[in-house]
């Protein structure tokens, strides 16, 4: 038997204090549905998408706000046209009081839409305190980026971290989710060996069906081999059914060392699933079950 999978659920639960979820600004409506379900103060990422303008944006950070979360906005690098882009944006959370924190990540575009190539560009602007941010989220990648060569991976995240210290902000770190804790614990290791020890929010999909799982997957270099599957509990033959990630959970909890891997908490990918997931994961906190 995986001793991962017999791991008390209190063990196993632990690291679901202080979760946070992901959301786009196109959710405002599935917030509301789900607000009755995530505890109050969670905080919520609301992602800078391709085909979302700025009231969009501006507006579902209010909501988060309006129904007692956390607003958490990403600010996409790449995504930006220009300077006064970006100083628009973040006068408007300025002005509606959703500016403490913010999520900066580089973004999709082959090519920069503008003059800031990747997040650390972003963050020597010295525009995020002086519009009133106090946290910054930057990305991890354990399983690597499709992209990006792994040494300017580990160059971008030691920079980054090292900016925002430098500039005394608060801050930590939001992993792409994965199906496999083995490439997850050696990456926080390595992290906190490079110096990098703010806190870490390991990605895990919040409930899913299996071919849209995959879909992402794909997207992101996320590996899914037969055997990394079956390890989260799906198979790759059978692509009809949903699944959560309480297998990741469990195996994380049983060998997660704090003396090691540093603080560590756990970031929910919805994928438009705010109720699901924020149902799924009282369930899974009450019982160590979905």
């Amino acid at each position: 038997m995986n001793p991962a999978l017999t791991v008390p659920p209190a063990v196993g639960t632990a690291l679901l204090d202080d979760f946070s979820l992901e959301m786009t600004g196109k959710d405002v409506a599935r917030l509301e549905e789900a607000r009755d379900s995530i505890p109050p103060g969670t905080r919520i990422n609301i992602t800078f998408l391709a085909g979302e303008d700025l009231g969009m944006r501006l507006a579902a950070a209010r909501a988060v706000k309006r129904l007692g979360f956390v607003p958490v906005p990403h600010i996409s690098a790449r995504r930006l046209p220009s300077r006064g882009a970006l100083e628009e944006f973040l006068s408007g959370l300025a002005a509606d009081g959703t500016a403490e924190n913010v999520f900066v990540v580089g973004g999709d575009p082959a090519r920069p839409e503008g003059p800031y190539a990747d997040a650390l560009a972003v963050l020597r602007t010295g525009l995020l305190r002086h519009h009133g941010v106090r946290h910054i989220g930057i990305s991890g990648y354990p399983e690597g980026h499709p992209a990006i060569a792994d040494g300017s991976l580990w160059s971008a995240l030691t920079d980054k971290a090292a900016a925002i210290g430098a500039d005394r902000f608060t801050g930590d770190v939001i992993t792409q989710f994965g199906f496999d804790v083995d490439p997850v614990l050696g990456w926080l290791e390595a992290a906190r060996a490079r110096g990098v020890h703010l806190p870490v929010r390991i990605g895990v999909p919040g409930p899913a069906g299996v071919r849209r799982l995959l879909g992402y997957a794909g997207r992101f270099g996320v590996a899914t081999s037969a055997s990394v599957a079956r390890k989260y509990g799906f198979s790759l033959t059978n692509l009809m059914g949903t699944t959560g990630p309480d297998r990741f959970l469990h195996a994380l909890a049983h060998r997660y060392d704090p003396a090691r891997h540093g603080t560590v908490k756990v970031h929910f990918y919805t994928f438009g699933g705010l109720r699901p997931t924020a149902e799924w994961i009282t369930r899974f906190r009450q019982d160590g079950r979905p």
